[in-house]
């Protein structure tokens, strides 16, 4: 659905915000765009929707070249990119109703009907009389999502959908995305919330300072991460003795518990660890492997932080 090729965006005055990108959407995914913010995960959006132009490099979506071909596939993809573009004097139903009126493939005479049920789906019918400019930002999210999806579409391209919604907001806008995807749209979500990422997308790429570090599915990811182990235990000095005996590493001894870093062969050295934790005589109440997560596998690829709200 989306594939780039050394793509590049060099602004004036020197600075490089996406650097030789080589990205690939499969086809009926959801996939997730992730990065801090300043990775440059909007400026390649921008990109792929024909709204600038690269500096270098390729960019097909729909199997089309962007941004040349932006009047034959922006008609397929619903969008919201860098938050909705609302006029604040009309209501939100309004809104809607004007940027279904400058859709030309959208047909006028089902147009009141698929406004009310695009204000249903994003849960604005209540609010929908309402001026836009008394929208709190997670209302005029949702309206901006409520516009990308007034007819059904290929693609769904999501910039940062949660912002400014709290916490049943955001749960709603995943399943909302879940549902987009299992009726057959294959939905483009970036974000830089690592909760968001796991709980709906089956592939993801990971960005930082403007370069794409990996891609693969969301497991792959995560599996690329080395898992911890934990063993809860009474003894915890003893226990942290014959764990480092027994090339453990990076340990850290805490209330009733012991983590350590294992090597390679973890399956065959869990086995051992624990009868060498018994027969030491350690009291051991809980032992086993925690795998790791898609902010660990994150932070071992780029060494940075990560904000993993949400």
């Amino acid at each position: 659905m989306i594939r780039t090729r050394g793509l590049t965006k060099r602004f004036r005055g020197g600075q490089l915000a996406v650097d030789g990108l080589d990205l690939t959407v499969p086809r009926g995914s959801v996939f997730g765009f992730l990065g801090p913010n300043g990775s440059g995960k909007t400026t390649t959006i921008r990109m792929l929707m024909g709204l600038i132009a690269p500096t270098s490099g390729t960019a097909t979506v729909l199997g089309e070249s962007m941004p040349q071909s932006v009047a034959t596939v922006l008609p397929r993809v619903g969008a919201l990119i860098e938050g909705p573009a609302l006029y604040g004097f009309l209501s939100g139903r309004d809104n809607l109703v004007r940027f279904d009126a400058a859709d030309p493939t959208a047909d006028p005479r089902t147009r009141r009907e698929r406004v009310e049920a695009a204000l249903e789906r994003v849960g604005l019918s209540a609010a929908a009389g309402k001026k836009a400019r008394a929208y709190s930002l997670g209302m005029k999210q949702r309206l901006g999502l409520a516009a990308a999806l007034l007819q059904p579409r290929e693609l769904l391209v999501l910039d940062e959908p949660t912002n400014g919604l709290d916490p049943q907001g955001m749960r709603e806008i995943r399943a909302l995305v879940r549902e987009v995807a299992a009726e057959g749209t294959t939905v483009f979500l970036s974000s830089h919330l690592l909760d968001e990422i796991e709980q709906v997308c089956t592939h993801a790429a990971v960005m930082s300072r403007g370069r794409l570090v990996v891609q693969g599915t969301v497991t792959e990811l995560a599996a690329r991460a080395q898992g911890r182990l934990v063993v809860r235990t009474p003894d915890v000095a003893q226990a942290a003795e014959v764990l480092a005996a027994h090339q453990v590493g990076a340990l850290v001894p805490g209330e009733g518990r012991v983590d350590g870093e294992l090597g390679a062969s973890v399956d065959e050295a869990l086995p051992k660890l624990c009868a060498a934790l018994v027969e030491a005589g350690v009291r051991v109440h809980g032992f086993g492997l925690e795998r790791g997560t898609l902010e660990d596998a994150f932070v071992a690829l780029t060494g940075e932080g990560f904000d993993v709200a949400g």
